[in-house]
């Protein structure tokens, strides 16, 4: 048959033997994906210091460099003007937009893993553009094109470990991709800090370059692992899925492991069609908004999921910090030095992430969006209040970094792990593909719109909010809190497959108490040897055979 024929799949009735037993190989080769964060971290982070730095300043807007003893209305003068922040700033963002929706196609017809390889080829032509930049045109010329690449992989990445990953530490595995992002956003702090005070373009040029590194080893690392098997059984070709099968759980094809969970996914995908039938290009497209927006388990209520929890991590307003904290804390004006604070900041982020590691696992994905968008926004309120009422006053800008800081500590042990993992999860797989590029696509469609006004808010030549911006970051956490609590679903625990049935059985605010019952595999029917029924294998194989 078209895509490799499999003449018969074991598969079982039992919902705790759909997986094999978790092995270290399975959990190395997963983990390693997770790679990825560390240059969407870095490119994302490395622009907040470059923006600071003297010599990119002068280069870019041409303004003397303050002399020796400047006062401090000369140094808050020596600054790039809001536009030019808005504009280098958020390019990327509008080039992550549009390549993470591109990617959404590029997934389903050459794979999970030449995309990201493709991402990591895309991403390098930008670095090397924004590299031998000497003024503006090229550096937002780089960051646009860099920005298409760190679109596929940030969208791909999470599809790929989300359908690679056991289930039973699938979370804690998606929110080491977030820890990598963090990892990055502190390699660039650091290399930043070591470059702020040349007075020539390695300033601003060793920063950029070193991200090429990252985009290697991905991309090469990445071309040693298996392509993920739910891409295959999604393309007909079973053999191929249970061959990768066997190599991501360590057991012989015939095992029956791989047969059962092949099984299970070979079902509950024709479940998936006879649902929401494929048809044309553009109709693949449309199935990610058809069924009921009252119904949880319908792909549009699953989209809104996806992109409106994207939106919401962008909400919280922690890429404020990481993208304009140093100018932010230079307007403070009792800072001596803002680069250093912002290095702080980020390695709160960092130390903080791993903490979701085990919380993710052990309280779930919904306690910790609801906790987390609490404690954020008492932190916001409490930051906007003190800046408002003693803006000049030193003991109060040192309280309202400690609670900046204790702010970032909720987010990277929540919010920023969570929202990722959520997305990978809440799709089926005729749609995942796209239902995760439309995510992370929203993702990077409110972080660009949060880079491109920020500057207006914040800035000294516009709206000058200083510290009142918090008040506009606690009321959004405000949001995200009332959001989480009332639409989040818990997945913790479930196989992507079984996440589809809850969602079809129960709501939001009682998935938690949700149990699996019984196997898709049993529900479309076995054969009395106890495999699945060849109808189903053939049609799966002849559907997935014409894209």
């Amino acid at each position: 048959m078209p895509g490799g024929a499999i003449a018969e799949v074991t598969a079982t009735t039992d919902v705790e033997r759909i997986e094999a037993p978790i092995t270290w190989k399975a959990y190395l080769m997963c983990a390693f994906a997770a790679f990825g964060g560390i240059y969407f971290g870095y490119d994302s982070g490395y622009i907040n210091g470059v923006k600071g730095m003297a010599y990119f300043i002068h280069q870019q807007t041409g303004k003397p460099y303050p002399p020796p003893g400047a006062t401090p209305d000369e140094k808050k003068y020596f600054a790039l003007e809001s536009w030019r922040d808005s504009l280098i700033t958020s390019i990327l963002s509008a080039g992550t937009f549009f390549g993470a929706i591109i990617a959404g196609d590029l997934a389903d017809f050459i794979g999970r893993r030449l995309t990201i390889i493709a991402g990591c080829v895309v991403f390098m032509v930008g670095v090397i553009l924004q590299t031998a930049s000497a003024g503006l045109g090229l550096i937002v010329a780089g960051r646009l094109i860099a920005g298409f690449g760190v679109g596929f992989v940030s969208a791909i990445i999470i599809l790929y470990m989300s359908e690679c990953s056991p289930r039973k530490i699938r979370g804690a595995i998606v929110s080491g991709y977030q820890f990598a992002i963090t990892i990055g956003l502190l390699l660039a702090s650091c290399v930043d800090y070591a470059t702020q005070d040349r007075m020539d373009t390695g300033s601003y040029r060793i920063p950029i370059a070193i991200q090429m590194l990252w985009a290697l080893i991905l991309g090469i690392g990445i071309a040693f692992l298996p392509e993920s098997p739910r891409y295959f059984v999604k393309r007909g070709k079973l053999d191929d899925a249970a061959s990768v099968l066997s190599r991501l759980r360590g057991q012989p094809i015939e095992s029956d492991y791989v047969q059962h969970e092949l099984a299970e996914i070979v079902a509950n995908h024709e479940y998936e069609l006879q649902v929401v039938p494929q048809g044309s290009y553009w109709s693949s497209w449309a199935n990610c908004f058809k069924g009921s927006l009252m119904k949880p388990s319908s792909n549009l209520r699953r989209t809104i999921l996806g992109t409106s929890m994207q939106m919401m991590q962008q909400w919280t307003g922690v890429n404020f910090i990481f993208y304009f904290g140093t100018t932010f804390f230079t307007q403070l004006g009792t800072i001596s030095n803002p680069f250093f604070i912002s290095l702080i900041t980020t390695l709160v982020n960092v130390c903080s992430t791993p903490i979701s590691f085990w919380t993710i696992e052990r309280f779930g994905r919904r306690p910790l969006l609801i906790w987390g968008a609490l404690g954020m926004l008492i932190c916001e309120f409490l930051v906007a209040i003190m800046g408002t009422a003693q803006p000049d006053n030193t003991a109060i800008v040192k309280a309202m970094i400690a609670f900046i800081c204790i702010y970032i500590f909720f987010f990277a042990s929540t919010w920023g792990p969570g929202a990722w993992v959520v997305i990978g999860e809440v799709f089926p797989l005729p749609i995942r593909s796209r239902g995760v590029a439309l995510s992370t696509s929203s993702n990077w469609l409110w972080n660009c719109i949060i880079t491109v006004i920020t500057p207006y808010l914040v800035g000294e030549d516009k709206g000058n909010l200083g510290a009142k911006v918090f008040f506009l970051w606690g009321a959004l956490c405000t949001a995200c809190f009332v959001y989480a609590y009332f639409l989040v679903p818990e997945t913790k625990g479930l196989s992507l497959e079984q996440v589809d049935k809850m969602l079809e059985e129960t709501t939001p605010r009682n998935s938690a108490r949700w149990v699996p019952h019984t196997t898709f595999a049993a529900e479309l029917g076995l054969t009395e040897k106890g495999t699945l029924a060849p109808e189903i294998v053939e049609d799966v194989e002849r559907k997935g055979s014409v894209i």
